[in-house]
């Protein structure tokens, strides 16, 4: 059953790829606000969910260990080494690249992006089905406000709507192929799990520290400092309150 779950919940985060199209509909600044509010939203949820389900959980399971730790900071240094070395920063518009280019460049880092998504979805239903739709919460945050940024990028770039919908959505479904991966993994290899866990906490909490966080430190309107902030806050109230959730249970 937890693997239907899974296959289900990476087939939602790939659907979400078509939320780019609302980006063509929205007037600039309201997308510029949103993305900013999204942005907060995601970084406390990354953030949160890291700390409170997979290190919790990766702890659980090694209560005399710093193994967890270890590979939390290897994640973190992971996720530093493929975005210095591969180039897996999106590029936004406003920014100087070759926008022609790297539109499917965009897509090739979409669909590893993607693929490790649902790895990580994969491993954390086989793990505990709360674990699981906590990772997916996660995921799901975090993607939102990314497929509209680069829903924008292939637009930009040159792709028709129909081409950036279709190859966005084809780039998006290798993370259904990286779920039953990681789920197969976790059945077969001994271990697999507590060792992708705290790993993902590492690169969620560098997604959240290193590339989002700096976006909000970036406004300079109080208005808008004020409402990222909450939504901030929000994310991580949001985990909390699963968390409590599931211990009510």
């Amino acid at each position: 059953m937890n693997f239907i779950f899974a296959l289900g919940a990476s087939l939602i985060v790939s659907i979400i790829s078509f939320i780019g199209i609302f980006s063509l509909i929205l007037k600039e600044n309201t997308l510029k606000k949103i993305l900013l509010f999204l942005v907060a939203f995601a970084a406390g949820a990354l953030i949160s969910g890291s700390f409170l389900h997979l290190l919790a959980e990766a702890i659980e399971k090694n209560t005399e260990s710093l193994f967890p730790f270890l590979n939390l900071l290897l994640g973190f240094v992971l996720f530093f080494v493929l975005e210095k070395y591969l180039y897996w920063r999106h590029c936004h518009k406003g920014k100087n690249c070759d926008i022609h280019i790297f539109s499917y460049l965009n897509l090739i880092g979409d669909g590893i992006h993607n693929f490790m998504d649902g790895i990580i979805i994969g491993v954390g239903f086989f793990t505990d089905i709360r674990i699981g739709v906590a990772t997916t919460l996660a995921v799901i945050f975090h993607e939102i406000p990314q497929e509209l940024g680069d829903f924008g990028v292939l637009i930009y770039g040159g792709f028709s709507l129909i081409k950036a919908v279709s190859f966005n959505f084809i780039s998006s479904l290798t993370a259904v192929l990286g779920a039953i991966l990681g789920y197969i993994f976790s059945e077969r290899i001994s271990g697999f799990s507590n060792l992708l866990l705290p790993l993902t906490a590492g690169g969620f909490i560098y997604i959240a520290s290193c590339d989002l966080i700096p976006e909000l430190h970036r406004q300079s309107n109080i208005k808008n400092s004020t409402f990222s902030m909450l939504f901030f806050i929000l994310g991580i109230i949001l985990m909390l309150g699963l968390k409590l959730l599931y211990h009510s249970f």
